[in-house]
């Protein structure tokens, strides 16, 4: 729960109770009666693939999962669509020019309070490289992407989506609800009984 103290409208001092014909405690200020709600995060993401089929990983330059592989995402800023969003992370992140297509998966993680909003993306150029966010940016096939470096779950579901959906030739809008919060690895947060990674023929 985000810890409050103080109004954000006048500066008094916050209780945390149930308001009057609400279901769940809220941090209400006695003074003002002002209500601050709290909602969940909305992440936006894009699988952007080049020409020849391979799509853009970027190795993480910042925390959280340093040092791990990901697709550009990130969280959605007020005044955009999902699309745009995803576009912009996917600049910010690596320098490449998307056209954001339609929509991957819809994945909620309750447990952190966070959506995330993957989309479909084609890259105009081949243009791509390193950002302050990432350390490294790669086209890669789908036997290359590092599966036991994956930064995180939401990652992970999308890529498996997205490879599935494109070898039968037919992409979908997929859901998942991951409500079961991971132990902590050592190096990733992968869930157990997910199919292991196919491994590049010899």
């Amino acid at each position: 729960m985000t810890e409050v103290l103080f109004c954000n409208a006048c500066g008094s001092r916050v209780e945390h109770r149930m308001p009057e014909g609400d279901h769940l405690p809220r941090h209400l200020c006695p003074s003002c009666g002002h209500i601050q709600y709290f909602n969940p995060r909305v992440i936006v993401g894009c699988i952007p693939e080049w020409e020849d089929g391979r799509v853009l990983m970027c190795k993480r330059n910042i925390e959280p999962r340093f040092g791990l592989w990901t697709f550009p995402a990130g969280f959605m800023e007020l005044g955009e669509t999902t699309a745009q969003g995803a576009a912009r992370e996917t600049h910010e992140e690596s320098g490449a020019d998307v056209e954001v297509g339609q929509m991957l998966a819809v994945i909620n993680v309750p447990h952190v309070s966070q959506v995330y909003i993957v989309h479909r993306g084609r890259m105009r150029s081949p243009h791509h490289g390193p950002t302050p966010e990432s350390s490294q940016t790669r086209l890669m096939t789908e036997a290359e992407i590092p599966w036991d470096q994956i930064s995180f779950p939401t990652v992970h579901h999308s890529l498996r989506f997205y490879f599935a959906d494109r070898a039968r030739g037919r992409f979908e809008v997929h859901t998942l609800d991951l409500t079961r919060q991971l132990r902590q690895p050592s190096n990733r947060e992968v869930g157990t009984g997910d199919p292991p990674p196919r491994q590049p023929a010899e």
